[in-house]
């Protein structure tokens, strides 16, 4: 995707500058937007080229065009990505680290699930040409490095190496002091974050496609890790990194304080997504198993009327089976029997008259 690809270049940012003197508020973080030109241009490129496939799949399939729900997803994750990168958030990211906690939460919880919904490598599939899906989008699909990145395992793994190794190693310290791997820490969030939620969601094809009970037990398994992760930094007795304990107190708040604000917004946002997520999932079980029902009936009802007839043909065989049975038994009875009796020819040895 062009915009995360613009996420792991290089860009302007103020935040790596002097400390903004006036404290963040509702007003400052929502309108105190910037324009990084490499950011806004991978998020326009991507807006276009999404409003152009949906086009071309509305020209080439008119009778199922692409649910304007799926648009609503693609263009709602961009916009998260906009508010994580470019409002000001970003202006304080490396000045408060709660602030910080909540962009990288807008990367990992909102603006990759809804990527994932939108179903791009579906919509992408649709608008190709036979040509193109057959020389090039189904070779990358079913090459061994996608279907590695896309196995669940995989994913799940990602998901939790990115999250814990970027809070607890140099790297975050790193990244806040150096423009470039700042940049690169977003795009492992995102990209972590779509290898993560993708399973999930699984609205786009993939060579593990897993159930809707894997599913469940899939987010189920990751929420205790992402809650222990939160609780780590919550409860830390000194502050984690040497970037923010150096910038002492800039708006009244000490860097513990910020730490721990952190800490309990990664626990209470991650829990809360994971277990909408695990309803979300539950109810698109249910409705599955409601649109299945009537063709499980139908299925039951055949069954069972192959099941009959079959009972009936073996019935009726065994009838037939029987009858000529006893046929075979009253025949062999009557030919066994004794002979009847008859009467001597006149004159013969054996008439009584002739011994007379």
């Amino acid at each position: 995707m062009a915009s995360a690809v613009v996420l792991a270049s290089p860009g302007a940012a103020t935040a790596h500058g002097a400390t903004p003197p006036d404290p963040p508020t509702l007003a400052t973080l929502a309108l105190g937007w910037h324009l990084d030109p490499l950011v806004v241009a991978g998020l326009v490129a991507s807006a276009l080229a999404w409003l152009a496939i949906v086009a071309r799949v509305r020209r080439l399939h008119p009778e199922r065009p692409v649910p304007i729900m799926r648009t609503a997803a693609f263009l709602g994750g961009l916009g998260a990505i906009a508010v994580a990168l470019l409002s000001g958030i970003e202006r304080y990211d490396t000045t408060l680290f709660s602030v910080h906690m909540v962009q990288h939460l807008l990367l990992l919880f909102v603006a990759a699930p809804l990527l994932a919904l939108a179903a791009p490598i579906t919509q992408l599939l649709r608008a190709s040409s036979p040509v193109a899906r057959r020389r090039w989008l189904l070779p990358i699909l079913h090459s061994t490095p996608v279907a590695a990145l896309g196995h669940p395992v995989v994913a799940w793994l990602a998901f939790t190496l990115t999250t814990w190794a970027s809070h607890f190693s140099p790297l975050f310290d790193l990244a806040l002091e150096n423009e470039g791997v700042h940049q690169l820490e977003h795009a492992a969030f995102l990209g972590a974050g779509l290898m993560f939620w993708w399973p999930v969601v699984a609205a786009d094809p993939a060579p593990k496609r897993l159930g809707y009970p894997a599913r469940v037990l899939y987010v189920l398994l990751q929420m205790p890790l992402s809650s222990f992760l939160g609780m780590a930094i919550l409860f830390a007795a000194t502050p984690l990194y040497a970037h923010y304990a150096t910038l002492g107190e800039p708006y009244g708040i000490s860097p513990l304080a910020d730490q721990q604000l952190a800490g309990g917004i990664m626990w209470l946002a991650g829990d809360v997504v994971f277990i909408l997520a695990i309803l979300a999932v539950v109810a698109a079980w249910m409705r599955h198993a409601e649109r299945d029902a009537p063709a499980a009936d139908r299925r039951a009802d055949a069954q069972r009327a192959r099941l009959r007839e079959r009972a009936d043909h073996l019935a009726a065989d065994q009838l037939a089976a029987g009858g000529a049975s006893a046929g075979r038994s009253g025949a062999g009875r009557v030919s066994a029997g004794p002979a009847p009796a008859t009467r001597a020819a006149p004159g013969s040895d054996q008439d009584p008259r002739s011994r007379r």
